[in-house]
């Protein structure tokens, strides 16, 4: 892939979109009233966000790497797979990205927000929450579940694959992280997922919503980037 960094933006926007519409999208299912999908579980979240990064990743691989991830930008330029320059620029769009897709989620979703009541998982539908709050393991949680995540793909880049099949194992990896690490917090391990939706949370006027839980969100932020910067060190010693 020899885009210019322009188009590789645009890809990375245009990923994020993808990936946190078709993910937030089953978190929608899942917690609005009258919603065909109502009630069916984590497990559906676990698989509808694992599908929605291996597409993602489908949609726009020739434009750009598919990282639509903050922490796994900043792990892939310490590593050496990806140039300090983009750094910044994938960040924004990833985070632009996820702002432009919630406001999608809430617009694909209109009339199922007026029917429910439980501001929680109206929140939820856009970005995560821990199940007991505790802000020094939540953000433990986090730090591992990304570590996971971000030294898994690197693993991934340092295997020869049949093409087409990253992305695949990629979405393996991300609902093997949900099932097994997703508990505590619902797992963001991506602060551009959880730092954008949460955006339009805030600004869309969504019906019946609550507050956006501000005082929460650094840790799907600070505790991401954190797992990616040591999984992407130990990665370097080891390499």
């Amino acid at each position: 892939m020899n885009n210019s960094l322009t188009m590789q933006v645009v890809g990375e926007f245009l990923g994020t979109i993808i990936l946190v519409l078709l993910g937030d999208g089953v978190c929608a299912g899942v917690n609005l009233n009258k919603s065909k999908s109502k009630g069916s579980g984590w497990i559906v979240i676990s698989f509808g966000w694992g599908f929605a990064v291996t597409f993602g990743v489908f949609c726009v691989s020739w434009l750009c790497p598919g990282h639509f991830n903050p922490a796994v930008s900043l792990g892939m330029a310490i590593a050496n797979k990806l140039p300090w320059s983009s750094v910044l620029p994938y960040m924004l769009a990833q985070t632009a990205g996820g702002f432009i897709g919630g406001i999608l989620v809430w617009l694909t979703y209109f009339p199922h927000w007026q029917e429910t009541t439980d501001q929680d998982g109206i929140l939820g539908s856009f970005a995560t929450t821990p199940a007991i709050r505790n802000y020094g393991w939540n953000f433990f949680t986090e730090t591992i579940a990304t570590f996971v995540l971000v030294f898994g793909l690197l693993g991934l880049t340092n295997t020869k694959l049949a093409p087409g099949f990253n992305p695949l194992l990629a979405g393996f990896l991300i609902t093997a992280i949900c099932l097994s690490l997703g508990g505590p917090t619902g797992i963001a391990i991506n602060p551009a997922r959880d730092l954008g939706p949460r955006l339009a949370h805030q600004f869309m006027p969504i019906a019946n919503k609550g507050g956006s839980d501000w005082a929460y969100s650094w840790v799907p932020i600070f505790g991401p980037l954190l797992g990616g910067v040591i999984a992407a060190l130990l990665f370097n010693v080891i390499v």
